[in-house]
């Protein structure tokens, strides 16, 4: 098992991934993605985790690092895209991840780092509370019309 930061090269396997996430969700074309996945790399810190099982992807999460003018102009980290290939499941995979994109939030000077899910699964409340997550905060969205036909 390695866990490590995602390279340009993982984007195919990621895309495949992501259907484990939100199963029959659209995908970008893979030059698209591949542009997207350069524009979130070149947020200083930001990166997509992933865990390898012999060379497959088996789970991975995004993570983005915000510059901040408050907390002493410390940044502060958003957790998304948690997601874990069903055939992998239940093996600490997820925890994993979610240490190594903390880890690096904190490299990154973070002052804090957040994540919100949308699972109303208690198993999934309790998987986040275990890898030291707390629920702090109310959390709120606003999502384009178009967006909203889709979820």
């Amino acid at each position: 098992m390695l866990v490590r930061a995602a390279e340009k090269s993982d984007v195919p396997e990621l895309l495949d991934l992501y259907q484990h996430l939100s199963p029959g969700d659209a995908s970008p074309e893979l030059a698209d993605a591949e542009r997207i996945f350069d524009q979130l790399s070149a947020y200083s810190g930001s990166m997509i985790a992933l865990c390898e099982v012999d060379g497959t992807i088996a789970g991975s999460c995004v993570l983005v690092v915000v510059p901040n003018l408050t907390r002493g102009g410390r940044p502060y980290a958003l957790i998304e895209n948690v997601v874990t290939h069903r055939d992998f499941r239940r093996r600490g995979i997820g925890r994993q991840i979610l240490d190594f994109a903390v880890n690096a939030a904190w490299q990154a000077g973070c002052y804090k780092v957040m994540l919100m899910t949308d699972s109303t699964r208690p198993e999934t409340h309790a998987f986040y509370r275990s890898a030291g997550f707390e629920p702090s905060k109310t959390g709120f969205q606003k999502r384009q019309l178009e967006a909203r036909r889709e979820a």
